[in-house]
């Protein structure tokens, strides 16, 4: 029989390990799958990843400016192929005020029927505070239309003011809590911080599972000459450019610090992690698939980085080029000095020439990353030296 003060030392350490917070338990992943063109490459990155995901969060209709839903042709089969189970997504623009609730959540029952293998379906509906009462209302009928089938939402930060949260998440089964891209652009895609607060806040909210949406992507955000956003590029081409635009970027080490505090110390009703978007080759401005695995595994993300110049097409001139021989995607890098006998220089592809006490640099003015095993050419230099040698600068 064990000794009564053994009994206590061990009760002790476990009201010690409770209080420590939550116990890791091994993370779940899904991914949005949201293309709107179905090509040989995403089939590629569906059966590449399958062995990560849980579920398939797929983009399966969005409204139009008159509130009227519009299917996306999905390739169901690529989808069985993997053996994943399918959440199909209904995105309804968050700048609707108003639709027809019958004939809205009459085509969202008839996509459940569109097939076999959903799993349930997903509401992404951004819209503001004042329309919550609304929302609920409308989740509530949709949720008995669909019987048993789960239903879930995106949900926003910004809704954490209001009381009437309660409500709509009371009308679901989950919530999938977005933490990238819910400020002005100016202020970035991802803050690592706010996303730790914003979880936290939203986890005393929920009495039900909810999952967190990590970017794995970036975007491009063009103003116009007045300071007004005119357009964002992320997984579509923009259809016009303004007077400024900036690239915006979620780092692989930013978004694996986010994953480490929820898988070292989950919250309460923490169910998992939702990816947007699952990247394809096609996708210049996701993270690659190497990197990707990478950070959801928790490998090492080890920049490497260099600099190189060789001849360019002017005669006389240096281009310079980055070259990424690592096996994950790294940031670009904020500055590279010149050798100091350079005349002249400049910068390309997202960097521009920086003039110093010290010498020339070419110095970031975008931010973005290098994939795996690329290069990337961003400026060009006249020197007298025979030796190119360029430091990269953190």
């Amino acid at each position: 029989m064990p000794h009564p003060r053994g009994l206590m030392v061990l009760s002790v350490l476990l009201l010690a390990l409770v209080a420590c917070g939550r116990t890791p338990v091994p993370l779940t992943h899904d991914a949005y799958v949201w293309q709107r063109q179905w090509s040989p490459s995403l089939t590629f990155a569906l059966n590449q990843s399958a062995d990560l995901i849980r579920d398939w969060r797929v983009l399966a209709a969005q409204t139009d400016a008159k509130g009227q839903l519009r299917n996306v042709a999905i390739d169901r089969a690529a989808l069985a192929a993997t053996g994943r189970p399918v959440i199909l997504v209904v995105r309804i623009d968050g700048q609707l005020v108003q639709w027809d609730e019958d004939a809205l959540i009459a085509q969202i029952v008839a996509l459940r029927n569109d097939g076999a293998g959903v799993a349930g379906i997903e509401i992404d509906h951004d819209c503001g505070t004042a329309r919550l009462p609304a929302y609920a209302h409308f989740l509530g009928r949709l949720k008995l239309s669909l019987g048993t089938l789960p239903l879930s939402i995106t949900a926003l930060p910004a809704w954490l003011s209001s009381r009437d949260l309660d409500t709509v998440l009371g009308a679901v089964d989950e919530a999938v809590l977005q933490v990238h891209a819910v400020q002005s652009p100016r202020a970035g895609l991802f803050d690592v911080a706010l996303a730790q607060q914003w979880v936290g806040t939203f986890a005393k909210r929920s009495k039900k599972p909810f999952r967190v949406a990590l970017p794995n992507y970036g975007s491009k955000v063009s103003w116009d000459g007045d300071g007004r956003m005119i357009a964002i590029e992320s997984e579509a081409p923009a259809l016009s450019a303004g007077a400024e635009s900036r690239e915006l970027a979620a780092a692989p080490r930013d978004v694996a610090r986010l994953l480490k505090m929820l898988h070292d110390d989950p919250p309460a009703h923490f169910a998992g992690v939702v990816w947007f978007r699952l990247p394809t080759a096609d996708d210049v401005r996701s993270w690659s698939l190497p990197t990707w695995r990478a950070v959801i595994q928790g490998r090492p993300l080890t920049a490497q980085v260099a600099a190189i110049a060789q001849p360019g097409a002017v005669a006389g001139a240096l281009d310079i080029l980055l070259r990424n021989d690592g096996d994950v995607d790294a940031s670009l890098p904020i500055a590279l000095s010149l050798p100091h006998d350079c005349a002249i220089a400049d910068g390309i592809n997202g960097y521009q020439l920086d003039r110093r006490s010290d010498g020339l640099y070419l110095k970031r003015s975008q931010d973005g990353w290098l994939r795996s095993h690329r290069q990337r050419q961003v400026g060009w230099m006249r020197c007298t030296s025979s030796k190119v040698d360029i430091h990269v600068a953190n």
